[in-house]
């Protein structure tokens, strides 16, 4: 498995050139611009009707962008379908969970390794050494769900369900991860469990992540888009966000330390 998440290709991960989304005459975004290099690590942060769900939705082709462009790893992606976009590594989760709820975690988990493959969907069961299982076997460790791998999903706590989208989201070794508010509505003890286990993805794994949450975005990112109104208002490094007037008097308010 190790092998396999190592493949990150050259020059940079994500490339959007002026991608603008209409509905109708309505801009919910405007003229994006940036660039994520393999590995990095980066929170697009800003307010409810900021924009941010909808550039995921263009990055991912659950919309298409009106204009613009959308290059993965140098290939221009712009015209592809959502299922085309994920045969090529790229994969999110979303707000709202997308789970088999009367099947097990490990059981999830292996649908979505076989949901990637090559192969694609068998009618036969598993057997003890089949390569999906086990690497099944393996994201469900890396989401620190190994202990209830076997226990049915309708009966995990909110944070669980959370946990176990991330391993789906990490089946066939994705190239880019684009995470969806994975802190909302967690407590603090899952709260930390996310961010350790998002820091402790291997480092040529990049991610980008929206988050309401300041505190978990700028503890697991290591460079921020900020947008307001459907537009980039600030980039930078978490320090520089943090400290910036600017980015206090929109987002943070006076109560964060």
């Amino acid at each position: 498995m190790a092998a396999r998440l190592s493949a990150t290709g050259t020059g940079n991960a994500l490339e959007l050139r002026g991608v603008t989304k209409l509905f109708g005459a309505l801009a919910a975004i405007s003229d994006i611009t940036l660039s994520v290099r393999p590995g990095e690590r980066r929170a697009v942060l800003g307010s409810n009707g900021a924009g941010k769900t909808t550039l995921f939705n263009c990055i991912t082709g659950d919309f298409r962008a009106t204009q613009g462009t959308v290059r993965f790893f140098g290939e221009n992606i712009s015209e592809f379908s959502a299922h085309e976009r994920i045969r090529r590594g790229l994969r999110r989760t979303y707000q709202i969970s997308l789970l088999f709820t009367g099947l097990t975690v490990l059981d999830n988990v292996y649908l979505a390794c076989c949901g990637v493959s090559r192969g694609r969907f068998s009618f036969r069961r598993p057997g003890r050494n089949d390569a999906l299982m086990s690497s099944a076997e393996d994201l469900v460790r890396v989401v620190h769900l190994e202990d209830i791998r076997n226990r049915v999903v309708a009966e995990l706590s909110y944070g669980q369900q959370r946990q176990l989208e991330i391993a789906m989201a990490l089946s066939g070794a994705p190239r880019l991860i684009l995470f969806d508010e994975p802190a909302a509505g967690l407590s603090p003890a899952e709260r930390s469990e996310l961010i350790e286990i998002l820091t402790g993805l291997p480092r040529h794994m990049g991610y980008i992540i929206i988050e309401h949450d300041m505190d978990v975005a700028l503890r697991v990112a290591e460079s921020v888009t900020m947008m307001h109104n459907g537009r980039i208002f600030k980039e930078g490094n978490p320090a520089e966000i943090e400290d910036d007037p600017e980015v206090q008097a929109l987002y943070l308010g006076r109560g964060h330390e």
